[in-house]
């Protein structure tokens, strides 16, 4: 479904949705604060309002730990005289309040000097339409049946072993916001190839971390469930349980002796070898020559069956979005394909600082799908153990012990040494190195454990060879 301006059902919030402003009220406040800019004399501009409000429950051994609610507005207002910026922001939506903020952006600008690179997105580029993604679900919950849920958690992870002895908490969230943001080109508004567009989005989550063990022999494991749509979490026993049952294999560790050998990334960690990619190659990093993978476009960075794909339109997915933000259409393509780079992520800014184009990635990326052209459907983490052989199993890293600039990678580890196939003991005060370069080389497989972790998705990953240093 399409919208031109505006979107439909659950994505025009009103305040029976929890907030206190209205889309039309957003609106207004936006019209006040352009309108205050052309008569400063402003001919390109862009103003955000926004609201979030939300809730958070915990609970420990038990007992309620803490209640929180939390409420913000914002009003952000950006001015562009020439090729000079000025921005400013206010959570006072009164009307003396905004005129100063625009004024305030516009003293900003005129100080500031000229940069080439500076302005609204090209007409171009410019999400006139959009899809309504199904991104709000509002959950009318109330800190008893929050507290409620979080104590069922806990308990149930307390009812998988009595070696389950403590516990750092659970804890139940429920988080929702929406915004309406317009731009003022040449003076104009409210034309094709001028943005104007907002919508509605919630997050929601349900977490513990018990403790098993006594004394000097407690291991902590934690586990979580986090969805857009409340209806859509894992019931508090299902996470209770399982991160009980992660806490238990951990118990009695061994340390390593320092060696090399293959390591299998557990796939929420898998993630993070996927966010040092994007980092890498995002328009920040490459424009400023602070990146392990410089002018990497049509670049061989990846093994050959390597496929990294980017959706944003996914239907209520935690990394969707319908315009970037800047209000720049996004759209669906392969990041990766056959291991070899076909796109960065990129602002305008970004792209007209290296001369291309932006690819509607202001504000980070959206729904990655990291993938081998290897996969077998039976590829679950028995199999990916079973491809390990002999070598390390991680479960938990860290430190942030990754150089961007060169690709050296060092990290603190924690997880299981594996033998012939299957774990065989779990090991921590270990340290995981290699490079980034040849790691993502030397990708050997990726499971088809799929795990989502914001807006990136992938499974266990192996790597052929890393340095592991112990005792």
């Amino acid at each position: 479904m399409s919208t031109q301006r505006s979107s439909s059902g659950r994505t025009r919030p009103a305040a029976a949705d929890g907030f206190q402003f209205t889309r039309e009220q957003f609106q207004e406040l936006a019209d006040t604060a352009l309108r205050h800019a052309r008569a400063l004399g402003v001919a390109d501009a862009a103003v955000e309002v926004s609201e979030g409000a939300g809730l958070h429950v915990s609970v420990r051994c038990g007992a309620l730990e803490n209640v929180e609610r939390n409420r913000d507005k914002s009003l952000a207002v950006t001015v562009f005289l020439g090729q000079r910026r000025g921005h400013a922001s206010t959570s006072d939506f009164s009307p003396q309040a905004i005129q100063r903020t625009v004024q305030a952006a516009y003293d900003i600008a005129r100080h500031t000097a000229d940069d080439p690179a500076a302005g609204l997105p090209d007409e171009i580029d410019v999400a006139n339409q959009y899809p309504d993604l199904a991104l709000f679900h509002p959950w009318p919950i109330t800190p008893e049946q929050a507290m409620e849920l979080a104590l069922r958690c806990e308990a149930a992870a307390f009812a998988v072993s009595p070696r389950i002895t403590n516990s750092e908490g659970a804890a139940v969230s429920a988080h929702q916001s929406h915004f309406w943001a317009e731009h003022m080109r040449g003076g104009e508004r409210g034309r094709q190839g001028i943005f104007a567009g907002g919508y509605a989005s919630s997050r929601h989550s349900l977490s513990v971390s018990p403790i098993a063990g006594k004394g000097d022999a407690m291991q902590r494991d934690y586990w979580y469930s986090s969805q857009r749509n409340p209806a859509e979490l894992a019931s508090p026993e299902a996470v209770g349980r399982y991160a009980a049952e992660r806490a238990l294999a951990r118990l009695h560790p061994r340390k390593l002796s320092t060696t090399e050998c293959p390591v299998l990334f557990e796939a929420p960690l898998a993630a993070g070898l996927l966010g040092a990619f994007v980092q890498a190659v995002s328009g920040g990093a490459l424009y400023r020559r602070t990146t392990f993978l410089p002018d990497s476009l049509g670049w061989q960075v990846f093994a050959d069956h390597i496929d990294i794909l980017e959706d944003p339109h996914i239907l209520g997915a935690k990394g969707s979005a319908p315009f970037d933000d800047e209000g720049v259409r996004t759209v669906a393509r392969a990041v990766v394909s056959g291991g070899c780079v076909k796109g960065y992520f990129l602002s305008t800014y970004s792209a007209r600082k290296l001369g291309l184009r932006t690819t509607g990635n202001a504000g980070g990326s959206h729904n990655l799908l990291m993938t081998s052209r290897r996969t077998q459907a039976g590829d679950d983490l028995p199999a990916m153990l079973r491809k390990l052989g002999r070598g390390l199993f991680v479960t938990e890293l860290m430190g942030q012990g990754v150089n961007p600039v060169t690709g050296d990678y060092s990290r603190g580890a924690a997880g299981f040494w594996v033998e012939d196939g299957a774990i065989a003991y779990p090991v921590q005060e270990i340290t995981i190195a290699g490079n980034l370069k040849e790691m993502f080389r030397g990708i050997v497989a990726i499971g088809a454990d799929a795990y989502n972790l914001g807006a990136k998705t992938v499974g266990s990953v192996l790597i052929d060879c890393m340095k592991v240093a112990g005792s």
